[in-house]
């Protein structure tokens, strides 16, 4: 089996509530019937296989299917798990017409499963682990590149005060903020340790930022894993996973998602050294020019920059479920694979920041 395949096992589906992250579903099912119009129960709860911060559940009623997404249990980064502001971006964008789930309704009353939660609704449709989209005809794989391509370039064309989210961020200094964010994340998880590779980073990358002034709704993790495709055509109907999404530079938030072109599968979604060409999916220069022509730019600057400035930050993120999984916090059950992971991702940071200076 290849290590795609086992991602995909290890995060798709759903299973019985895992131990240490179960709650009062009584008390889940008064909320639902006082909150969610047209709920009726009875209710089943199942926790879904995936998610590697935020525990999100798959609610099951007669007449419908819910997702509950939650905040973890335990000592928690101040900034961390803010599943309010997942619930406020995905509510404004459904304004737009932007593909995200319905949201039901946020809870913020502790009393009712210990945690701040929210509830949205279940959208049906594939989800391709494999970044190469191996289950798809070669011939249809570029209509799907071009789906997620015309997706996040969509993001990035809402102008954020059309949609109320103009305080969604501070304006401006986004990277400062991320790398300082993300910075004193990495620092502040002891139990997690120091690597001197992301020590290097922490002090190198807020003397390289280059000069922008653009400010977008970015997403933050834009993957093929995180998007909803239509059953039959290739066509994003949900982006799932907004945690990381706030006002910053579009240009970061797309090269992140482009990483798929450099990123190892076993680590997430990517197609690590294969010849794009080779599997009829576009290169990484073509997608790159796609994006450009979408959001009528003609090239992205200091793109290698934003390489580096992504690794680190994932690297920072693994580095948070390193902590996570030795405080028995981990959300998901395959986070000790993924956290095996972390001294590649750091390394890869290291090269690129090499090939920026």
């Amino acid at each position: 089996m290849t290590s795609t395949a086992v991602s995909a096992d290890a995060n798709t589906g759903t299973t019985a509530v895992r131990d240490g992250f179960s709650f009062d579903e009584d008390a889940l099912t008064r909320w639902m019937a006082a909150h969610v119009t047209g709920f009726a129960g009875p209710l089943t709860v199942r926790q879904f296989k995936g998610g590697q911060s935020n525990p999100t559940y798959q609610l099951v009623t007669p007449a419908k299917t819910y997702v509950l997404r939650r905040k973890p249990t335990g000592q928690l980064a101040k900034s961390a798990h803010a599943v309010d502001r997942e619930a406020r971006v995905l509510t404004a964008l459904a304004s737009a017409d932007f593909p995200v789930p319905k949201v039901y309704g946020l809870c913020t009353d502790l009393s009712v499963i210990g945690s701040w939660f929210y509830v949205m609704d279940m959208v049906e449709g594939r989800i391709f682990w494999d970044a190469t989209f191996s289950e798809v005809p070669e011939r249809d794989r570029p209509s799907y590149f071009c789906a997620m391509n015309e997706t996040l370039a969509r993001l990035h064309l809402i102008a954020p005060q059309s949609v109320g989210l103009e305080d969604y961020g501070p304006a401006g200094n986004y990277f400062e903020r991320q790398i300082s964010r993300w910075s004193r994340s990495y620092l502040a998880d002891t139990d997690a340790g120091r690597d001197p590779g992301m020590d290097k980073l922490v002090e190198w990358l807020p003397t390289a930022i280059p000069r922008t002034a653009d400010t977008r709704i970015v997403h933050g993790d834009f993957r093929c894993d995180n998007l909803i495709f239509h059953p039959t055509a290739p066509r994003v109907i949900a982006v799932l996973d907004w945690e990381l999404s706030t006002l910053g530079c579009p240009l970061a938030d797309f090269t992140y998602h482009a990483l798929m072109y450099r990123m190892p599968p076993e680590i997430v979604a990517g197609m690590g050294n294969l010849d794009p060409a080779s599997l009829d999916i576009p290169t990484e220069d073509e997608y790159v020019a796609q994006y450009c022509a979408a959001t009528g730019r003609t090239s992205i600057p200091d793109y290698p920059f934003y390489v580096a400035f992504n690794l680190f930050r994932m690297a920072a993120i693994f580095h948070g479920i390193k902590g996570r999984v030795i405080r028995g916090q981990a959300a998901s059950a395959h986070s000790v694979a993924r956290v095996q992971h972390f001294p590649k991702l750091v390394q890869m940071a290291v090269n690129a920041a090499e090939e920026c200076r």
